[in-house]
């Protein structure tokens, strides 16, 4: 087990070294100028010096990214469950949320602008939508990929649906459900930044987008990669406390959180 963990730190450390020194070695090679590309050290000194204002701005996108995922969970369980109610309802409905996910949200994103008339009530229904899809359609498949022998056994014993939704359909949904919150995780970051982009929001509380944007009108390329980096951590962050918590809840009885035999 502990050679597992330590594999597991130790492959993406050596992952990012090589590619640090490829970064380099690139910069030195083909004589690149820094308002191109700049080094890695040039991006953690700008992280360093630009820290405060990038984190403020970080805090505002993850505001609108934690909203945004627990609207998504919301409703997209709750229609879920609906759907695993009535066959009738999913197929009627079901149509439909695909063509919202398949509809880029930056053509639809100035509509939501306007009709809602709020800065953030907009970029969290943007957000929203990005991550919406993935938490309905693993919930589905989830509540509908129960066992049918367990199904008719409780149909045998006079359980009813909602009996059966409780007792039956939800935990054997909870590894799907868990994984679609996994990937909506990251679509939810992904959805604000997009959503900020297109708002094109300024002042003192506006996120990273805008000052991702606000760096490459001014040609500050390192503080644009400092604020991608910080988008990349606070991306790889969501996934991990997510994971973390997928873990903790089928660690016990399910073989997708089991850890591997040596």
């Amino acid at each position: 087990m502990n050679g597992h963990r330590f594999a597991r730190i130790l492959g993406p450390v050596v992952v990012a070294a090589l590619m640090i020194g490829g970064w380099y070695a690139i910069i030195g090679w083909f004589a690149i100028p820094p308002y191109v590309l700049p080094t890695p050290g040039a991006i953690v000194r700008t992280l360093w010096n630009d820290g405060p204002s990038l984190l403020a701005s970080l805090l505002v996108t993850l505001r609108i990214t934690v909203a945004a995922l627990a609207v998504a969970v919301a409703l997209g369980g709750t229609i879920a469950v609906l759907f695993s109610l009535s066959r009738t309802i999913e197929i009627s409905f079901f149509p439909y949320a695909v063509i919202l996910q398949v509809t880029p949200v930056v053509s639809i994103a100035p509509l939501i602008i306007i009709w809602c008339n709020d800065v953030f009530l907009s970029l969290l229904v943007c957000a929203t939508i990005v991550a919406f899809f993935p938490i309905l359609a693993n919930t589905t498949l989830g509540l509908n990929s129960a066992d049918r022998n367990l199904v008719d056994l409780f149909r045998l014993y006079g359980a009813g649906r909602i009996a059966t939704l409780r007792l039956l359909r939800l935990p054997s949904a909870l590894p799907l459900f868990l994984a679609g919150l996994r990937i909506s995780g990251g679509l939810a970051l992904i959805g604000a930044v997009v959503a900020e982009f297109v708002a094109g929001t300024s002042g003192a509380e506006t996120g990273l987008a805008s000052r991702i944007l606000e760096a490459g009108y001014r040609l500050e390329i390192a503080r644009m990669f400092a604020a991608l980096l910080l988008l990349s951590l606070t991306g790889i962050a969501i996934f991990a406390v997510l994971s973390w918590l997928s873990r903790r809840l089928l660690r016990h009885w399910h073989e997708s959180a089991l850890e591997p035999s040596d």
